[in-house]
């Protein structure tokens, strides 16, 4: 039997099936649907737990013998079966394909592995499991559905956001689902059940950290080149790794460089920054930053990125946070050195 990650908890209030494969490269989807199968299989007597790790020396024989094994109170027993690669191999698909034809009746086998491929999922081994037990793949939401998913998972906890607060936490936690779950806990935390609007986000999310990487990309766009220079040293202060601020601002420039290419198109400004879901607070640094800058200019800057990137790796010769403070100062404006040229716009080009 399939099941969707939100099928599982109803199902398991039902029953307890023998066998049950979680997958899915989100580690805090699989950790917490794992988490509802143990508890479950302890609710009803299956206080005995081992942990299999499948590595390149693993011998398959052992989960047989595990099975076969009298435990020393004679317990009822969960066996986590842990399969970081999504194929078992030959001796595995076998000794899955066993087990499944024959579960043990005190042994509930919970398989948690790494997303398994369509190649994979068309196995003897998968389907013996699917016909025996019960799977869940599990799929992280998509940009366009994080806020959806941070929305519910605020209402679980008693919260309400307004929508151009959701917008803001799901930008900055995209790709990180963790890192999103972490946030909603501070939030509740710090204001219980109270609705949220922009500004509480974004004085939780600045509490995190005296200098903020998202406070320093938007004080680059506005041109305040002193607070900028006084952001970064900050950040490098704070132990912050080179590597998260550098991301930050690749991403932005990326980002920027996509809109510039629009405008210079033909694209109205106003329709440009929605469909790149520019949120209403952001608009007025961004505007800044796409006057200072053309298509050109910003395609510059990812490659001047590109080589902090090198520097940072150690394949590159330089200072990670001298190269990255060069950097901000070009996107707040500033002509670096005598004679070269600076990224301004160049006459003519298109009007913001």
């Amino acid at each position: 039997m399939k099941l969707r990650g939100g099928q599982l908890a109803g199902y398991l209030a039902r029953e307890l099936a023998p066998i049950y494969l979680i997958s899915g490269d989100e580690p805090l989807q699989v950790a917490e649907a794992t988490d509802v199968v143990r508890s479950a299989a302890r609710e009803r007597g299956y206080t005995g737990r081992e942990v299999l790790n499948v590595e390149r020396s693993f011998d398959w024989s052992g989960l047989a013998s595990t099975a076969s094994e009298l435990s020393l109170f004679a317990e009822q027993r969960l066996i986590e079966l842990r399969l970081p690669g999504g194929k078992p191999g030959d001796a595995g698909g076998k000794a899955l394909r066993a087990w499944a034809g024959n579960p043990p009746d005190d042994c509930v086998l919970l398989i948690i592995s790494a997303k398994i491929d369509a190649s994979a999922q068309r196995s003897k081994w998968f389907q013996a499991l699917e016909k025996s037990g019960v799977v869940v793949q599990l799929w992280p939401p998509r940009p366009d559905e994080l806020p959806g998913w941070i929305r519910q998972r605020m209402q679980a906890r008693g919260m309400q956001a307004s929508p151009e607060a959701i917008a803001l936490l799901a930008e900055r936690v995209e790709g990180n689902l963790l890192a999103a779950a972490q946030e909603i806990d501070k939030l509740h935390l710090l204001y219980g059940g109270k609705s949220l609007d922009l500004l509480e986000i974004v004085t939780a999310v600045a509490d995190s950290a005296r200098f903020n990487i998202y406070e320093l990309v938007d004080t680059a766009l506005s041109g305040d080149v002193p607070r900028t220079a006084r952001t970064l040293r900050g950040l490098q202060g704070e132990g912050i790794e080179p590597v998260l601020v550098l991301w930050a601002l690749a991403r932005e420039i990326r980002l920027l460089e996509g809109i510039a290419l629009e405008l210079e198109s033909g694209s109205p400004l106003d329709q440009a920054l929605r469909q790149n879901r520019i949120w209403e607070q952001r608009k007025p640094v961004v505007r800044q930053g796409l006057q200072r800058h053309n298509c050109l200019s910003w395609q510059q800057m990812l490659r001047r990125a590109a080589h902090i990137d090198r520097v940072i790796k150690g394949i590159g010769k330089g200072n990670p946070w001298d190269e990255l403070l060069q950097l901000v100062l070009l996107i707040a404006g500033t002509r670096l050195f005598k004679g070269v040229a600076s990224p301004h716009f160049s006459p003519g080009g298109p009007g913001i």
